[in-house]
């Protein structure tokens, strides 16, 4: 017994000193190339009761905002990628996009003034049904927000997961959400999220037919103009439990998500 518990300490020891190689040799490789896209629900001062784990609050957004200034990141919005990608526009050194899922009340009430103080530039999905009710921005919010240079997408219109549904409710989910929005006075709708990261082929090309040009996933990773535009990954940004630390710990994951290949999207 002694000698079998000896070669399994043997074996663990030496696992552990390939895995300290192993990441040793990946955190001195040079950062890989690609925009982050960093995933956020609300921003708002009062923690929600039901949902603590999606509120980033404002003082721990700004240090996450300070902490990327100076890193020299400047934002841009999905529209920029997609303009750039075809040539139509030139990007900043090292752009980041800040996306934000659901559309709640707070991001107009509390959000926004951040972003105008600061002069950034966010996107926020919006789910269509939701729009109006108690926590929810109201369509003149979102025709202000928009107005303001907010870029506004999709949620879908019921937040549910597409990948689990037949074609045609899933196919209704993506064009009534944007119809509704369109007919409703905002800007042509060009993004969507997908609900709880569901997607599949059959979406992507559901989308193209719909004539939205880019979504967004919960896959992490960096992006780049081969990146599916219809796969974008993103860096999901929940309530802080470690500070800033946390935050670069998962602007870490992205690069090494994006170094390694794991579920990383290429046309």
């Amino acid at each position: 017994m002694n000698k079998k518990m000896a070669l399994i300490a043997t074996g663990v020891a030496l696992l552990a000193v390939l895995l300290i190689f192993c990441g040793m040799q990946l955190l001195s490789m040079p950062d890989p190339k690609g925009i982050p896209i960093l995933e956020y629900h609300m921003v708002q001062a009062v923690d929600p009761d039901r949902a603590y784990e999606y509120n980033v609050p404002p003082d721990e957004f700004e240090a996450q905002l300070d902490y990327l200034e100076q890193e020299g990141y400047t934002t841009i919005s999905i529209r920029d990628f997609l303009r750039a990608k075809k040539g139509l526009q030139d990007l900043p050194d090292k752009p980041v996009i800040l996306t934000f899922d659901d559309g709640y009340k707070t991001n107009y009430t509390e959000l926004l003034p951040i972003l105008e103080k600061r002069g950034l530039k966010a996107t926020i999905f919006v789910v269509v049904n939701d729009i109006g009710k108690e926590r929810y921005m109201s369509w003149d919010q979102l025709r202000d927000i928009q107005h303001r240079g907010v870029e506004i997408g999709s949620h879908t219109a019921n937040h549910l997961p597409l990948g689990k549904m037949d074609k045609t409710q899933a196919r209704d989910e993506m064009r009534l959400s944007k119809l509704l929005m369109e007919w409703n006075g905002m800007d042509t709708i060009y993004t969507l999220s997908y609900p709880n990261g569901s997607y599949s082929n059959e979406l992507v090309a559901m989308l193209k037919e719909e004539e939205y040009l880019a979504a967004v996933t919960g896959d992490s990773g960096l992006n780049d103009f081969d990146t599916d535009p219809y796969l974008l990954h993103r860096i999901n940004i929940p309530h802080p439990m470690f500070g800033i630390t946390e935050f670069k710990w998962r602007l870490m994951k992205g690069k090494l998500m994006t170094r390694l290949g794991i579920f990383q999207h290429k046309s």
